[in-house]
């Protein structure tokens, strides 16, 4: 055979190999035909893609006080808030009748509530190096107060404040709302 024609000739009428066809002379248990072996293996790939998902969220924020029955709900769960605890987009804050939170947010905005009261987080983007700015807060029930940060300064149309009867726009400044259930 030449080095100009190194093309392998192969009969025409051979049949293709199926994908899962044992071709390394293995025994039968070692290929991944086994249900066993294919569970083992999904679960190993769903352990190490979750925490690379989770990791993936920035966070808004850091509990700085906690006391009482004082909760982060996150995506519906109700986590003991911790001092130090990031707070992430889409997360809420809850607290019992002896509850009480304090949370600073990465653009030094604070928010506390009292007791029996609870708020919700809907967005929040602080990208100053991109000129991303944003915050939505959804105040559910209870006495909160909100102190602007460097948001309201750079972009305060960007925040907005919501209650079940009224939207407030802030152009910086610190406010104490008391929602009641009706």
């Amino acid at each position: 055979m030449s080095a100009g024609n190194l093309v392998e000739k192969r009969p025409i009428c051979e049949k293709p190999r199926n994908v899962l066809q044992n071709t390394c002379g293995l025994p039968p248990e070692t290929v991944m035909t086994n249900p066993r072996w294919s569970l083992a293996a999904l679960v190993l790939v769903c352990a190490f893609a979750t925490p690379v998902v989770a990791q993936e969220r920035p966070v808004a924020g850091r509990i700085k006080i906690s006391s009482g029955a004082a909760f982060i709900v996150r995506e519906g769960a109700p986590v003991p808030a911790q001092v130090g605890q990031a707070l992430f987009e889409s997360d809420g804050l809850r607290t019992g009748t002896d509850g009480k939170v304090g949370v600073t947010l990465n653009d030094d905005t604070r928010l506390s509530l009292g007791p029996n009261s609870e708020l919700k987080l809907e967005r929040f983007t602080y990208a100053p190096a991109e000129s991303g700015f944003g915050m939505v807060l959804r105040f559910v029930r209870g006495v909160s107060t909100y102190v602007s940060g460097r948001i309201a300064k750079m972009a305060p149309d960007s925040i907005r404040l919501e209650t079940p009867a009224a939207i407030i726009g802030v152009r910086g400044t610190t406010l104490a709302i008391s929602v009641q259930p009706e």
